[in-house]
């Protein structure tokens, strides 16, 4: 009976295997119909947060001037779109529109004493202009928040007294200063307005205010703020399905905004019930704004081709600069970063992209996909059910089973969870399985040829170099497949658990090399737990601990540069149009094909695999970044096999020298 068992068990692996094929040939439409989706939108979108040159235009002589001034260079530096908050009357103070005053301001100016129970904030209009487009906006809204508006005279000019402290009033959000985008449209830019949940969610309101951003011409909002317009109020109001509602009626879209600390609340329900028309939005900080044009360039040009970003929005703040006395700001940088002599505008528009009004993507999402999404699944199983019977062959069809009951299971229930839990294992699987087989085939032509050439161990290494990152790039079709959704392109639903991909191929190499190749895994185990522990052992561990947490420290986007690491970076960049991961060309890739060069002829050159196999699931863990475009991640993969292959020609050419030597000399330092 076992040994039945244990026969079928052998037998089913070829059919697995070609169960992995069929999910591979599965996936080869869904992948083509989501390089359709990512070719859909070309067009970049520059905004400048004109809040930002508000506040610098506040510390000038002539405030309304510089203000004109820099309008019109950012708008001949192609930057078509400002962005516009919700007013305040602090930034209606700023443009001169009105000026506020305390109790104690307006007791002094009608020369008395302030009263003990009056602490109003007092406007004044500073034209007649002003007064006839902002008063309604101003009465508006503080009446809907229950306060007390009254009329009020400063001189010759009209005002208002408001039943709030002058602290808190000036906090208030309001509509847009209508003045302020009238002057921007007669520059020519499009508007792009901030929206928050600080106002009271009101329908009526809101299909007034969105009907006059469709008659401008606004075709996406920004949210400001941690939450989305309604969202404090849609328990009670059901206000974002109705916000929703309006969006589509007037054909107005939302951003996302890249590397948020936390998701603005609300916004994936809004993009579901929107039908994800979205695009993402790269926001560049105040203080970024002060880096070099060049790198700021390369941020830009990094961010449309490699991210999918479709909105560049620039802050920019004055600085004082205490030493030179001066207040600074970092405007003409950020054009020398568009123009010259960063030319992020022209980069942009070689790599194919175009500037205007940024567009959602157009997905392509045929009704056939689910039923070769059902194919993949079955594939996928199948992979995972290779890769335990590497390590226990008499359970391989126990784990089909169970993966495919549990793949059954979680599509009724977590649907999400199934296709990131099975993209996740088969893309662990397939390095692991890959470099396990490589070692598998060092270890077979050792025993029937153990004393190769040179020449032949090179063409050895090539083969196996080349066999073990087709396998291992094998896993890149499902993980595509699985994770083909317009959520994961938007970044409003993550990949989970990739941190497990840069760890787990590693410790399976390890235990396979270490338990696997003795003649029972057992007797190595005892072996290795027997072994005494030296100084050197310690020592050993401490530096592979600290390499291992600097490695895993490199596996997100905040890992700290090596010295001189950026200016590579920019090097391959320009070079190549594509930049490989370092980790891959550099150190991986090169330390396999000398490892497996070296371990023909010397079998502890074996352990190198543990360290090598980083290349192999860096390449897959490189498709697993969805809203990279999926033939970007292409390039960049057989781009670092490539430059990964010369160089480890050359350490290769390196080692053989040290052999030669080795031969001739070592026996010189053998004699007595």
């Amino acid at each position: 009976m076992i040994r039945s068992w244990q026969r079928w068990n052998n037998a089913s692996r070829k059919w697995l295997w070609l169960l992995v094929v069929v999910g591979i040939v599965a996936s080869l439409p869904v992948i083509y119909q989501r390089v359709q989706t990512e070719s859909s939108a070309k067009k970049v979108e520059f905004v400048f947060n004109y809040r930002g040159l508000l506040e610098i235009s506040a510390l000038k002589e002539n405030p309304a001037a510089f203000i004109d001034e820099q309008l019109d260079k950012l708008k001949e530096a192609r930057i078509s779109t400002m962005a516009v908050f919700e007013s305040t009357l602090d930034e209606l103070t700023k443009a001169r529109r009105i000026m506020v005053f305390n109790a104690s301001d307006v007791a002094k100016m009608n020369q008395s004493v302030v009263s003990d129970n009056g602490n109003q904030t007092y406007i004044a209009f500073t034209s007649s202009d002003n007064e006839q487009q902002l008063r309604p906006i101003i009465e508006k809204a503080f009446e809907d928040m229950d306060v007390s508006v009254k009329p009020w005279t400063y001189g010759e000019h009209a005002g208002l007294v408001l039943g709030m402290a002058p602290e808190e009033a000036v906090l208030k959000s309001m509509q847009p200063d209508p003045i302020a985008i009238a002057k921007l449209q007669d520059k020519g830019f499009n508007i792009l307005p901030r929206m928050s949940d600080t106002i009271r969610y009101n329908q009526d309101d809101v299909d007034e205010l969105l009907a006059y951003y469709e008659q401008i011409g606004v075709k996406r909002i920004l949210f400001d703020g941690d939450a989305v317009k309604g969202y404090s109020d849609n328990e009670a109001m059901n206000s974002l399905e109705g916000f929703a509602e309006l969006l589509k009626k007037h054909n107005i879209g939302l951003i996302t905004i890249e590397n948020l600390k936390a998701p603005q609340k609300g916004l994936n329900k809004l993009a579901f019930l929107t039908d994800y028309n979205m695009v993402r939005l790269f926001s560049l900080s105040d203080v970024d704004a002060n880096l070099d044009s060049l790198k700021l360039a390369d941020k830009f040009v990094l961010a449309t081709k490699d991210r999918n970003i479709r909105i560049i929005y620039l802050n920019a703040s004055p600085s004082k600069d205490v030493v030179k006395s001066i207040i600074s700001n970092p405007i003409d940088n950020l054009i020398g970063s568009l123009q010259e002599p960063g030319n992020a505008i022209q980069s942009i528009e070689d790599n194919g992209f175009e500037l205007g009004q940024a567009e959602a993507f157009k997905v392509v999402d045929a009704s056939w996909q689910k039923y070769l999404k059902a194919i993949v699944v079955l594939g996928g199983v199948a992979f995972c059910a290779l890769l335990v019977s590497v390590f226990i062959p008499s359970l391989t069809l126990a784990s089909l089973a169970v993966g495919l009951v549990g793949s059954a299971g979680l599509f009724v229930l977590k649907p999400v969870l199934l296709e990131q839990a099975l993209a996740l294992l088969v893309a662990t699987s397939a390095p692991t399985i890959a470099m396990i087989l490589a070692i598998r085939k060092i270890r077979e032509v050792n025993e029937t040829i153990p004393d190769m050439s040179a020449g032949r161990r090179l063409t050895h290494t090539i083969v196996l170099y080349l066999k073990t990152a087709i396998l291992s790039l094998a896993a890149v079709p499902f993980v595509i497949a699985l994770l083909n959704n317009i959520t994961y392109s938007l970044v409003l639903n993550q990949f989970r658990g990739v941190s497990l991909l840069h760890f787990v191929p590693i410790f399976l190499t390890a235990v396979y090399v270490f338990l696997y190749l003795g003649k029972s895994i057992w007797q190595e185990l005892l072996k290795w737990i027997k072994t005494p522990v030296t100084l050197l052992w310690v020592g050993a561990f401490a530096v592979l601990a600290v390499a291992g947490y600097f490695y895993l420290s490199r596996t997100g986007n905040g890992g700290t540069l090596l010295p001189g690491e950026a200016t590579l970076r920019s090097f391959l960049e320009n070079t190549f149009g594509v930049r490989p991961r370092n980790k891959e060309f550099l150190l991986a890739h090169p330390l396999f094909i000398v490892g497996i060069f070296a371990a023909f002829r010397y079998r502890p050159a074996i352990y190198v695999m543990i360290v090598a196999v980083i290349g192999q699931l860096s390449m897959v863990d490189t498709f697993a970044h969805i809203h990279t475009p999926a033939v970007l991640s292409l390039i960049r993969g057989v781009l670092g096999l490539g430059l990964g292959l010369i160089f480890g020609l050359v350490l290769t050419l390196v080692w053989y020298v040290i052999e030669r030597c080795w031969d001739k000399w070592s026996p010189l330092l053998l004699k007595p």
